[in-house]
């Protein structure tokens, strides 16, 4: 997915802005980057963070920098920030999201005057230097932004760096989070609300869907009031958010709990000697499960987290295996001859938790029952990137409705989302044998938005039901 941070300070403030980013590093494995702006202008360092923590890639660079403004990211795609030079001044520009329309906006970009674009990302125009093109269309920055969010399909958040100050950007339905901390020297604004408490900044505001604001040191003008449509990322709860995280004033762990809990009052299994939950993410909601139930938490396997201290994945499938696999050491005892429950995140392709069931069962655990702490995903995402997956076919559940109903499968997605229908049920059982649990239920979609406890239309489902 990719994370953001920023800061305007009334002192240097390159110190805040590393730890600031380094703090997002659970969101992105590919590139890291950093640009302040200090009294030689702008200074920027992008480093590929693939095989190393952004920390150690960038320790070096800010012995090098200085500024009281800086903007930075871990980033999944494109390398960024970029640095800009245009009519409109230079500025310094970082994104996250996905632009679903990209072809259509570069077309549109050469349409409107634009010969060329300079940074190509795996083969593809630079998704962040097409939002740069974009504003640049227009006579101001703020009619630029506008531009953007009115043009863009998916999903777009972004920062923008002036001599003067920072635009702060939420895409248009706020699918992800933009807050502003409050320091004694100045703000800082960032993905995660978690990013800037140790560095002595407080909550000031977290941006509105399609809000933007102008901050400097000393304030924060509201330039584009925020929409009253919003359609937050539920995945922001199950899966990509830090624990420590709140969206929306709901805060990760807390939803966490509450989702195993409400798993737990619908199950009704028996003989179950431990829960665990899949590390990371699946920890909490397996934390809630146990509390529940009343039946014993354990950790059947351990994170090496000394070599492995991040969401390092590698772009190739088998290696992505290898990899899950090597992260997870089994504690012989604790699985012996034992019936565990396990709760993961979500099932994707099903390739890494049939894995994870079979190195249980290699362990000597005698059942290994699977609950998934979010429904099935039926559609992949076309607004912020959460799965690799290049095709719905990727998709355990497409495949399996594909092999029982042929070419009207399209026509069935709708029943088989559904957890009380016939067709669910059999789709589950399908999942069941062909990634070899003993069990295997998903939570429901009503329980995982009574567990995050917003309205449910300010929430993007569009994974499990299609619906935008």
């Amino acid at each position: 997915m990719g994370g953001m941070f920023g800061v305007v300070s009334r002192k240097d403030c390159v110190t805040d802005l590393f730890f600031g980013i380094d703090y997002h590093s659970h969101l992105g494995t590919k590139k890291g980057g950093i640009a302040v702006y200090g009294e030689n202008g702008f200074n920027r360092a992008i480093h590929n963070i693939s095989n190393s923590p952004f920390r150690t890639k960038f320790e070096n660079d800010i012995k090098e920098m200085s500024g009281k403004m800086g903007i930075g990211c871990i980033s999944d795609n494109e390398p960024q920030p970029l640095l800009i030079n245009c009519r409109l001044g230079s500025y310094a520009i970082v994104s996250v999201g996905r632009v679903a329309n990209m072809e259509e906006l570069i077309q549109d970009a050469f349409d409107n005057g634009h010969t060329h674009f300079l940074e190509m990302s795996g083969g593809e125009v630079n998704q962040t230097e097409l939002i740069a093109a974009m504003i640049n269309q227009k006579d101001t920055y703020v009619d630029g932004i506008i531009n953007v969010l009115r043009k863009v399909k998916g999903s777009i958040s972004f920062m923008l760096m002036t001599k003067d100050g920072l635009y702060l950007v939420r895409d248009k339905l706020g699918r992800t989070p933009l807050n502003i901390g409050k320091g004694e020297n100045g703000f800082c604004a960032s993905f995660e609300s978690h990013a800037y408490i140790n560095l002595g900044y407080s909550l000031y505001k977290e941006l509105g869907p399609g809000e933007v604001c102008f901050m400097t040191s000393e304030e924060v003008k509201t330039l584009v009031e925020a929409n009253d449509k919003m359609k937050i990322c539920s995945f922001l709860w199950v899966y990509y958010g830090y624990p420590t995280s709140c969206y929306e004033g709901r805060n990760v762990e807390e939803m966490r709990y509450e989702c195993g809990r409400l798993m737990a009052q619908r199950d009704d299994i028996k003989d179950i000697d431990l829960v665990a939950g899949v590390p990371d993410s699946g920890i909490a909601h397996a934390i809630g499960y146990s509390n529940e139930s009343h039946i014993q938490y354990g950790r059947p396997f351990i994170k090496y987290t000394p070599t492995w201290p991040r969401s390092f994945m590698p772009q190739i499938q088998a290696d992505r295996n290898l990899i899950a696999k090597m992260k997870l050491i089994p504690i012989a005892s604790l699985i012996k001859g034992k019936s565990l429950l396990l709760i993961d995140d979500s099932i994707v392709r099903g390739t890494q938790l049939r894995d994870t069931t079979e190195y249980l069962y290699n362990s000597g655990a005698r059942a290994v029952h699977i609950r998934p702490a979010c429904p099935p995903i039926m559609y992949g995402c076309p607004y912020l990137n959460f799965s690799r997956s290049t095709s719905d076919m990727d998709l355990i559940t497409r495949r399996v409705i594909k092999k029982r109903e042929g070419e009207n499968d399209i026509n069935m997605l709708e029943t088989y989302s559904d957890p009380d229908t016939p067709e669910y049920n059999a789709m589950v059982e399908e999942i069941r044998k062909e990634l070899n649990f003993t069990s295997l239920r998903f939570n429901r979609l009503d329980d995982m938005l009574q567990a995050i406890g917003l309205d449910s239309d300010k929430i993007c489902t569009y994974c499990f039901n299609g619906k935008k």
